[in-house]
């Protein structure tokens, strides 16, 4: 038999091999660098010999002692290097900064090491080698550093592009962020095959290396693009229109899109600017977020022990990580879930280890744990999340649950929290609660007339709510299902073509909430100016484009309408009275409870008298509700 033949080394084995090398060489970074760096300086000296003497007398027409100054000139170089930390310098990330520190130590170097040879009156080493010596050292030391960079990209490049398909890139945007991309990209293993950018002064430059193609318009041209694989948005700063424009040309190139951190992300320290990341449904909102006066947040913040229910949820969490940064005496965490408070517990602990915490574990609807925890806690800021909020769930088989938890915990807590002194206590509301269909939306209108009932008895503290849309990215909504769904090769089910809804992010909502606790009176509702609805169709379609995939390839469906699900939602009833506030896009409903009906309810649910089933649910409701139409 015959002996197999060895196969031939491929170029990627070899890469793999130096690769392997190199990252046994890194534990000993800096005494290799100063070894090749003293190396380097060696050299130059040489060097300038021959540049002064010439090839026929740059070695015999050297002084004897010349190899005990060339010692003394590394020992001066090794201690300037030592004293601006040159050899804990990473070469793969060498850069301006690194070139900067350099020169600053050759010219220091160069000059000590003159003065001394000039003051040991070793004459006979010619002038111009020390005066051209730190120039030539300089010119070398950034050398290697340069090819030792190069050398690592493309070590990196082959090395991810064996282990997967390359990965090429063009760029929309080549300012001051692409330049910090490009920097930091290769190492991930891709390839930038060119930038967009609108400025016409920009055309057919190259920003590091890399050719300007075109206009951000240009984008979608294939014979720009070339082999491209994906578009990188690098428009940080960008407003979220120009954001949005940008994600609208680059999801019609049918390629994979991503983005850089938005500058939110990049000044709260969240991410870096060469961490590219999927496009978010936030990326995707046109209007821009609502300005909110965050100094009045601060001072009603600051010092004060807060509370939050619903801790660990969507909307609980985010007010926690917020409440935080403006540095309250003490921040308490209510939540049922045992899992969801103690990562949100470990999370601030990572976070914001200065400020106590306090995690309990608590349902709403046991008032004995309530007043227990809130009159030992004391609470001057009480945010109310805790609620069951899933539409279809609630509507069928799980009525009693949700107007229970909505509606008798809400007023429980709200009680609690007057009982023990509170100044303020906020609920969280929804659009659903106006002109409700189902049953969440209609448990959530109740809570908010409990609250302005309690207002009226209780004036020692405020109660407020707020009401906005749906959240993106919050447990339960849509946009998650359609992530999951895209990412299993669809199809994408949407209810119906011409559902819309409001939208807000999660962190907006938040500021918002913490905006009412700042300026709401007792017994108002706030609520937010939202924009333009968003069709929930569309979405689906942007979130599809910007994954790569056309609706050939991952389909669109619609399944109807859900129990209780309308084709649009509003933010104030027919009867609500609304004022303007300060915040632009910002008003306040003014409701009008009925106080008797409301009382009723809630004394049914404490008496657990009749509200079992669905049915008995649906009728209470309606009774307290003129406008709460059940869906058939």
């Amino acid at each position: 038999m015959n002996a197999p033949v060895p196969a031939a080394v491929s170029p990627q084995t070899v890469w793999h091999r130096i690769d392997r090398v190199l990252a046994m060489l890194r534990p000993h970074r800096e005494l290799l660098s100063m070894g090749v760096d003293a190396l380097v300086i060696a050299a130059a000296w040489n060097v300038t010999y021959l540049f002064r003497l010439g090839f026929e007398r740059w070695i015999s027409a050297r002084p004897g002692y010349d190899a005990w100054v060339l010692l003394g000139v590394l020992g001066v170089y090794a201690a300037a290097f030592a004293a601006l930390r040159v050899p804990q310098g990473m070469w793969r990330f060498s850069g301006f900064g690194e070139v900067k520190r350099l020169t600053i130590a050759c010219t220091a170097a160069g000059v000590v090491a003159g003065a001394l040879v000039m003051a040991a009156g070793l004459a006979k080493v010619p002038r111009a080698v020390l005066a051209l010596h730190p120039v030539v050292a300089l010119m070398g030391v950034c050398m290697v550093r340069i090819a030792y960079r190069m050398l690592y990209e493309h070590l990196r490049l082959r090395v991810a592009g064996a282990a997967a398909e390359p990965r090429r890139a063009v760029v929309m945007g080549a300012g001051q962020a692409a330049r910090l991309l490009l920097a930091g990209i290769h190492e991930q293993g891709w390839a930038v095959v060119g930038l967009f950018d609108d400025d016409p002064a920009k055309r057919g430059a190259r920003i590091s290396g890399i050719p300007v193609l075109g206009s951000l318009d240009e984008v979608g041209e294939a014979r720009l693009r070339g082999e491209a694989t994906h578009v990188v948005v690098a428009l940080p700063s960008a407003t979220r229109a120009q954001r949005r424009r940008a994600l609208d040309l680059a999801g019609r190139t049918g390629l994979h899109v991503l983005t850089v951190p938005t500058i939110d992300e990049l000044r709260e320290g969240a991410s870096r600017i060469e961490r590219l990341r999927e496009i978010e449904p936030e990326d995707l909102l046109g209007r821009e977020p609502v300005r909110l006066d965050e100094a009045g947040i601060a001072s009603t913040i600051a010092g004060r022990t807060v509370l939050v229910t619903g801790a660990g949820g969507s909307i609980g969490s985010e007010l926690c990580r917020q409440i935080v940064r403006h540095r309250p005496a003490r921040l308490v965490l209510v939540e049922l879930s045992e899992f969801n408070l103690y990562r949100m517990e470990q999370e601030l602990a990572d976070q914001h280890p200065g400020i106590e915490r306090v995690a309990l574990i608590a349902d709403v609807k046991d008032v004995a744990a309530l007043r227990a925890l809130f009159s030992h806690w004391r609470p001057q800021l009480v945010f109310h999340a805790a609620a069951f909020k899933h539409v279809p769930l609630m509507e069928q088989h799980n009525a009693a649950a949700a107007l229970r938890n909505n509606l008798l915990g809400t007023h429980r807590a709200a009680l609690a929290a007057a009982e023990a002194g509170a100044e303020r206590f906020v609920l969280i509301s929804t659009d659903k609660a106006v002109n409700p269909t189902n049953v969440m939306g209609a448990s959530k209108r109740a809570a908010e007339l409990a609250i302005v009932a309690l207002a009226a008895r209780h004036p020692g503290t405020r109660f407020m709510a707020v009401r906005f849309g749906n959240v993106l990215g919050s447990s339960g909504s849509v946009i998650p299902r359609f992530k999951e769904q895209i990412a299993r090769g669809g199809p994408v089910t949407v209810t119906h073509p011409d559902i819309i809804r409001y939208f807000m992010t999660i962190p907006e909502a938040s500021r918002l909430v913490l905006q009412a606790a700042a300026i709401g009176a007792s017994g108002q509702v706030l609520v937010l100016d939202m924009g333009e609805p968003v069709r929930i169709v569309d979405l689906a379609r942007d979130l599809i484009r910007m994954s790569g995939h056309t609706e050939r390839e991952i389909p669109i469906t619609y399944t109807g309408l859900r129990p209780g699900e309308k084709l649009y939602e509003e933010l104030l009833a027919d009867s609500d009275a609304t004022l303007s506030t300060a915040f632009e896009r910002l008003r306040i409903a003014q409701l009008a409870p009925p106080e008797a009906a409301i009382d009723g309810l809630i004394e049914r649910l404490e008496r657990a008298d009749g509200l079992e089933t669905d049915e008995a649910v649906r009728a209470a409701l309606a009774a307290l509700l003129p406008e709460y139409r059940a869906a058939q």
